[in-house]
């Protein structure tokens, strides 16, 4: 085997002998993702982790589109290679980039946070529809991770008062850095679950919590997302019974409680927020079709 051969980058084939697309002789940022596809990464995430490695932000794919024949330099495809390993062991694409993208913001995000999901604008979308757009409202996202609800919300609704609560620390500074890149304002507490308001009560309660059952089999596929945010006992509904059983008391008159879930929970997360007292209890579908949220109010 030559030297050449030996420094080649797996993700980053031989040219032909035309050398095609690349005056340096080097394999074109084309040819990087076509390898890299056949490796098994889906092409959005191909072309995310290239932008990433050339130092661009990872909005940029129509760029990738007018320089697709331009050379890949060795320094870029040995970092292109790196992230598409590490995307192969099942790490992230968001926690690989740094960035998530999450109802029209721009997130910074790692290891100690839950990587938002797009089902989750299911959730934001319906607290909007319930948040006054001419008046004040106090809001409070449980479990809030990244931030990322509560800071769509604070966007969205910047007259209202968003609080957002954490049991780790570590997620907190996450989000608290997130709200201070963006700008947003936002009350964080450190503590679990309606512990750090004792005393405040608010007109929307909204919140994410784990609800996986500790012995799923999907965990494994997402070993490198922090465990505490996924798992929640023998059934996954511990923590959902906890923020039922705690938050009504904490909701204004007329307030509402939203609750993301499971994809197979929706009918015990009715049955627990009636249960609470809360009112006409209802689902909401995300963008697959799937019960996604559930939630109920309390009485004017």
């Amino acid at each position: 085997m030559s030297g050449a051969e030996m420094r080649r980058s797996p993700l980053t084939p031989a040219l032909s002998p035309e050398g095609r697309g690349s005056k340096a002789g080097g394999a074109t940022l084309a040819q990087a993702l076509a390898a890299a596809q056949r490796q098994g990464l889906p092409r959005p995430e191909t072309q995310m982790l290239l932008l990433h490695a050339l130092g661009r932000t990872t909005h940029e794919r129509a760029w990738l589109i007018a320089h697709d024949d331009d050379a890949l330099a060795p320094g870029a495809a040995a970092r292109f290679d790196a992230l598409c390993a590490r995307r192969q062991r099942g790490e992230p694409v968001a926690y690989l980039t740094g960035t998530k993208a999450f109802h029209g913001l721009t997130l910074q995000v790692d290891a100690r946070v839950l990587d938002p999901r797009d089902d989750t604008e299911t959730l934001v979308d319906w607290a909007l529809e319930l948040l006054p757009t001419d008046r004040p409202a106090r809001v409070l996202d449980l479990g809030t991770g990244s931030g990322a609800i509560a800071l769509a919300l604070a966007a969205a609704r910047p007259q209202a008062e968003v609080w957002a609560v954490d049991a780790s620390a570590d997620a907190l500074a996450v989000a608290q850095a997130n709200g201070q890149q963006l700008g947003l304002a936002v009350t964080w507490r450190l503590g679990d679950w309606l512990a750090p308001v004792a005393g405040q009560c608010f007109d929307l309660i909204v919140g994410n919590p784990p609800y996986i059952a500790d012995g799923d089999p999907h965990l494994a596929a997402l070993a490198h997302e922090p465990r505490q945010a996924l798992a929640s006992g023998p059934d996954g509904l511990r923590d959902l019974r906890a923020i039922c059983a705690a938050a009504p008391a904490h909701l204004a008159p007329g307030g509402w409680l939203l609750l993301e879930h499971g994809h197979d929970q929706a009918g015990a997360v009715r049955a627990l927020l009636q249960h609470a007292g809360l009112g006409p209890v209802q689902s909401r579908r995300d963008l697959a079709g799937i019960e996604r949220c559930s939630g109920g109010q309390r009485a004017a």
